[in-house]
């Protein structure tokens, strides 16, 4: 299947969103107390018109997902973009694709296409200043192999990414990243 049909075959945002049951709310918060800068309201007018469109690979239960998407549909709304939507698990052909670092199936993946279907860009899962905040956070983890970690991932690591998740200035942080991939466009 070529990237355009499995555009076709994706949920609208609005499918999407009414589809969750688990970030709904929180997802729904951050898209209407987000704000585009000025910067981001201009690079994405310029992409206004060239038929570019988003597929995104993702889940409801993924807080990954919960803060990147409403930044994106933000920036796709600001430039008349379309965006389609695939749970990661039900689509594993294409995630198979886009895994990161050649191993995980870490979300959320878009990818830009152009008008004949074809791949222009992709990002994903993280904005790299978001990554290097998670990835200090998981080095204060026991190893993945200790009786001790599953407890503190759930209990520890899990609710320092939704109150990471839940400030602006990380919302910022993803707009300035998926803004330099709208530059490229």
């Amino acid at each position: 299947m070529n990237l355009f049909e499995w555009f076709k075959k994706g949920m609208t945002a609005q499918e999407y969103v009414e589809s969750m049951q688990v970030n709904q709310e929180t997802l729904r918060s951050i898209y209407h107390t987000y704000q585009l800068s000025q910067e981001a309201e201009n690079v994405t007018q310029a992409v206004t018109g060239k038929g570019i469109k988003a597929i995104v690979l993702t889940a409801d239960w993924c807080g990954d997902a919960m803060v990147n998407i409403p930044i994106l549909l933000k920036l796709a709304n600001n430039s008349l973009m379309e965006c389609r939507f695939l749970i990661r698990d039900e689509n594993v052909e294409l995630m198979d694709r886009y895994l990161t670092n050649g191993t995980a199936r870490s979300i959320p993946i878009i990818i830009f296409i152009n008008e004949k279907g074809e791949e222009i860009a992709k990002w994903g899962p993280r904005a790299a200043a978001v990554e290097e905040i998670v990835s200090n956070y998981k080095a204060l983890l026991p190893e993945k192999d200790s009786p001790q970690y599953e407890l503190a991932f759930k209990e520890t690591f899990i609710p320092k990414m939704h109150q990471l998740f839940k400030q602006e200035t990380t919302w910022a942080t993803i707009e300035k990243d998926l803004v330099q991939v709208f530059r490229q466009l």
